[in-house]
């Protein structure tokens, strides 16, 4: 892989992460979970659905300061995330030379800041403008389909859902249309057939071409809430040649403080400036938090 391609992967890390920011867990005291099958033999999609949505609904914050993220021709970055719903999370990541990578979002809009960015700034847009934004022609799926694509998933009842089909290794898959602004795309998710747990997710634009996958391995059951989140997700997205891997260490779930207000702001950092993808006029004014 060249140093450009390295450059465009690590772009897209920060773009991907900041739109995600929820993930998978793997601590010491997660465990694999012991625990009676959930589902039964051949299952309703009701039945699905709410053994989906029950365990990601009450999962409303995690937070971790061991995660690892890696992407081909970069190196593995160690970093803080926190995640609050419904649009908090906050990932930085830092060297020894000093902070590499800050990307986070809250209830107004998302932003993303690169240390060794070519164009230096704090790239931002509202959430609101996305769909007809510059980000939008970086980024080929919107922000709320790359949050349930890191594991707080829910399948919306009210959608038009074909399955659960029974795929020939026994896992269950389930077929849904979503309406966008460039026409209706299809995603295909693939669960666990015991436990329900969301093992894949793989997009497809209104021709089917692939968009995104993203694959969840080894999930752990946190033994304080009981709640289950995966310990490694897979992230690929074929049109930009991307392949990421986020790891998280010791997580605490539904334990962050509502006070941490700080957190969630948008930062400012010496030499970039603020740079609005969402319109072309100069950005408004913004409250930052000064790096």
């Amino acid at each position: 892989m060249t140093p450009m391609d390295g450059k465009r992967s690590l772009l897209w890390l920060s773009v991907v992460v900041t739109l995600v920011a929820t993930g998978g867990a793997n601590c010491s005291q997660m465990v694999r979970p012991p625990m009676p099958p959930v589902l039964h033999a051949s299952p309703s999609i009701e039945e699905v659905v709410k053994t989906v949505n029950d365990n990601s609904r009450q999962i409303q914050s995690f937070s971790t300061n061991q995660a690892s993220i890696k992407v081909p021709g970069a190196p593995t970055l160690r970093a803080n995330l926190a995640m609050q719903r419904p649009r908090r999370f906050r990932l930085q990541a830092e060297t020894l030379m000093g902070p590499e990578l800050d990307v986070g979002s809250n209830e107004e809009l998302f932003w993303f800041w690169i240390r060794q960015s070519q164009e230096p700034g704090v790239y931002y847009c509202r959430h609101g403008e996305f769909d007809s934004s510059r980000a939008q022609r970086m980024i080929p799926v919107s922000p709320d389909q790359l949050v349930e694509a890191m594991g707080l998933m829910e399948l919306n009842p009210a959608l038009p859902h074909q399955g659960p089909f029974t795929r020939p290794d026994g896992r269950l898959e389930i077929h849904t249309i979503v309406d966008t602004p460039s026409g209706p795309n299809k995603k295909v998710t693939i669960i666990d057939q015991n436990y329900g747990w969301v093992l894949a997710q793989h997009f497809y634009d209104s021709h089917n071409n692939p968009l995104l996958s993203v694959n969840a391995q080894d999930h752990r059951q946190d033994p304080l809430s009981g709640l289950v989140m995966p310990k490694k997700v897979l992230i690929e997205c074929p049109r930009s040649q991307f392949r990421m891997e986020v790891v998280l260490g010791d997580v605490e779930i539904n334990t962050l403080s509502q006070d941490r207000g700080q957190l969630w702001k948008m930062p400012a950092y010496r030499g970039s400036p603020p740079i609005d993808l969402g319109c072309a006029a100069a950005p408004a004014q913004t409250t930052y938090a000064r790096q």
